[in-house]
């Protein structure tokens, strides 16, 4: 931080040195055409200057610095004066004060930052000094950790050479107990493959005889197979024979059941036939009844008709009714005038 201090204060000074001599170079060669009178003393009065300021005990530096900010004024003084001689006013003096106001304002921005700087330095140290003091805590609770694990790890030595030396001990005494046990069942085995010997020996002789058995069964049945397959050729043979015979027989059979099945289509187209000649002598006789009938009685419903209305023959018959009906009518009116 103080070494951006350092070059923002040279940034400023030679920024200052610059304005202050392209400024006073111009203010210089307007004076000089206008007023030269003014020159020869501003010049005159320029060696005594720098010869005051040398004789200071002052270092380089700000020596450097406060000859900038001296010229600075000059020159800004020098050009305000000459903007109030021609115009009357003094506009630059304003500016260069604001300018100022702000490099300033900057400086200050530029050293508050700094102090924050610092500040944050400063924590950061202290997380680093709480930093070092936990790691070191840390190393030491560590230590004390491989301290304990390697008492732990001596304890585990010492108890697992223990176990070791017991459990050999105990392996030793499984195995011989293991041999003297595989002895007895050695023993026991060789009894049984003895035993087992034995039984295969009599196994053996009993296939033998098995053997010899099985082949003169196989000799008798190969006999009986032999025999059974003459038999069959010749019943084949016999079968053949007779199915031939069948077969011519089933022929003739056929030919003659042909025959039969044509007279039994002969008889039976001329029953059918008989039999539809029957029905329509039948159906011809009803349909003569039917009419017969009909006839009857449309006569017998024409003559009921007549005697009804006295038609034809029968009018004098109505003429005879409607007599007799007038009767009776004067026959009752007398009747009732005499009551």
């Amino acid at each position: 931080t103080q070494k951006e201090l350092d070059i923002n204060d040279s940034e400023l000074v030679s920024a200052r040195q610059e304005s202050g001599e392209t400024v006073t170079s111009m203010a210089l060669e307007n004076t000089q055409l206008k007023q030269p009178g003014k020159t020869e003393d501003q010049k005159s009065t320029r060696p005594v200057t720098k010869r005051n300021w040398k004789q200071c005990t002052l270092p380089e530096g700000k020596l450097r610095k406060v000859q900038a900010e001296r010229r600075y004024a000059r020159d800004i003084i020098a050009i305000t004066m000459k903007n109030m001689q021609e115009s009357g006013i003094f506009n630059n003096l304003t500016e260069a004060n604001e300018k100022e106001k702000a490099k300033k304002s900057k400086f200050y921005d530029i050293l508050i930052r700094e102090e924050e700087g610092k500040k944050e330095i400063m924590s950061l140290q202290k997380q680093l000094q709480d930093v070092k003091k936990q790691t070191k805590k840390d190393l030491q609770n560590l230590d004390k950790i491989i301290d304990q694990l390697k008492d732990e790890l001596q304890e585990k030595t010492a108890k697992l050479n223990i176990e070791s030396s017991y459990i050999k001990k105990d392996i030793d005494l499984q195995v011989h107990q293991t041999q003297k046990k595989g002895s007895s069942k050695e023993k026991a085995l060789d009894k049984k493959i003895q035993e087992l010997k034995n039984k295969t020996d009599e196994e053996i002789q009993i296939h033998m005889e098995t053997e010899n058995f099985l082949r003169q069964e196989y000799q008798k049945v190969e006999d009986r197979l032999q025999y059974w397959m003459d038999k069959y050729e010749n019943d084949t043979n016999a079968k053949d024979e007779e199915l031939e015979a069948l077969k011519a027989l089933k022929a003739e059979n056929l030919e003659t059941m042909k025959k039969f099945a044509k007279e039994c289509l002969t008889f039976e187209e001329t029953i059918i036939t008989d039999r539809a000649e029957r029905e329509d002598k039948r159906k011809q006789r009803e349909q003569e009844a039917r009419e017969k009938k009909s006839i009857l009685k449309l006569q017998a419903w024409w003559k009921g008709t007549m005697v009804r209305r006295f038609l034809g023959p029968y009018e004098a018959l109505g003429k005879l009714v409607k007599e007799q009906q007038m009767q009776k009518e004067i026959g009752k009116k007398e009747e009732l005038g005499a009551k």
